[in-house]
């Protein structure tokens, strides 16, 4: 069993975590806490092994009954690799810790690629982070962009692609943050990070993104222009998405019109949390223009990292193959294809 810990317990720490809990060759050891809020209830009413940040956190944490069991360095001690799912920047300032405890780390996009040297989507390039170190798994945007060009370059060899991100302006519990009416350009100064974080990833791809907010909390929506090298149609593109995992096609001629429908079609699945962990591309949008092939496709960004999560632990170990891994994840995971 690949023992594995979680530091943070916010959007992906909580979903890492019980996806880490769902797979049958790892255990879950324990998850990593500042505040003793509801999420860290949750966690103990879920069994699992709660631990502090520091000796502040450890102090609140017997105070609000929780029974934690000690100090992230004391859960270091008892595992195999370390997700870090601590906010934006955080990671690097915990780096620290994990070199002196000599552990396998896996972080979240929020951090920089120079931190690991290594981004990683899993259909992408599983089998160059086979037994390294550390990783940094890529941003939820990042992640559907490499998954969906990785397949068309491989399919019909892309020569540029373009892409407009609509983004969602918060999570649904960040109730601080805005914006309630206004379309923010994010950044105004182009191009948007995302391009070069697809290039962290696919290196020889020409990408250039630009990305705006918009005042919803459901998902982002991408406009997508690929141009590429060889003769396609619309039935050739979607022959090629049908056939790559982690990608679903909709339809509106189904009544999904939005990203409020994906989101319904979530929950219909019976999807925990009502999470997608694909991404969602309209089928109906997909058309060719000599060279070029247009859609749009949704994302959701409380879910999408989650499978590369573990196969990054996976990954890391080395013990498996792309292919096994994948599989073993989307099985346990309840993933379409």
């Amino acid at each position: 069993m690949i023992r594995v810990g979680v530091n943070g317990y916010g959007v992906i720490g909580r979903r890492v975590a019980d996806a880490i809990s769902l797979q049958p060759d790892m255990v879950l050891e324990g998850i990593v806490k500042v505040k003793a809020d509801y999420k860290a209830l949750v966690a103990v009413k879920k069994n699992y092994n709660l631990y502090a940040i520091d000796e502040k956190s450890l102090k609140s944490f017997f105070e609000a009954g929780l029974n934690p069991k000690g100090m992230l360095k004391d859960l270091l001690r008892e595992v195999d690799v370390i997700v870090d799912a601590s906010p934006e920047g955080i990671g690097a300032q915990n780096n620290r810790i994990y070199k002196e405890f000599d552990k396998k780390v896996i972080f979240e996009g929020g951090e920089e690629h120079e931190l690991t040297g290594l981004s990683f989507v899993a259909q992408c390039n599983f089998d160059v982070a086979k037994g390294k170190k550390s990783l940094r798994v890529v941003s939820c945007n990042t992640t559907a962009l490499c998954r969906v060009l990785d397949a068309l370059d491989k399919a019909f060899k892309i020569k540029r692609a373009r892409a407009v991100i609509a983004r969602r302006a918060a999570d649904p519990d960040e109730i601080s943050k805005g914006p309630i009416d206004a379309v923010v350009l994010d950044p105004v100064n182009l191009p948007s990070h995302h391009g070069p974080d697809v290039q962290t990833v696919l290196p020889h791809i020409d990408i250039f993104t630009m990305a705006l907010k918009v005042p919803t909390t459901h998902m982002h929506l991408h406009s997508l222009i690929i141009s590429v090298r060889e003769k396609v149609n619309e039935d050739d593109v979607i022959d090629v998405l049908k056939g790559t995992t982690r990608v679903i096609l909709v339809n509106s001629k189904n009544g999904i019109k939005s990203t409020a429908h994906i989101m319904d079609f979530a929950r219909e699945l019976g999807r925990i949390r009502y999470d997608l962990y694909e991404v969602a591309v309209w089928a109906d949008s997909i058309r060719v223009v000599e060279d070029e092939i247009y859609f749009y496709m949704g994302v959701h960004q409380e879910a999408i990292v989650i499978p590369e999560n573990i196969d990054a632990i996976r990954a890391l170990i080395g013990k498996y193959s792309k292919e096994e891994s994948i599989k073993l994840t989307n099985k346990t995971l309840g993933i379409i294809q």
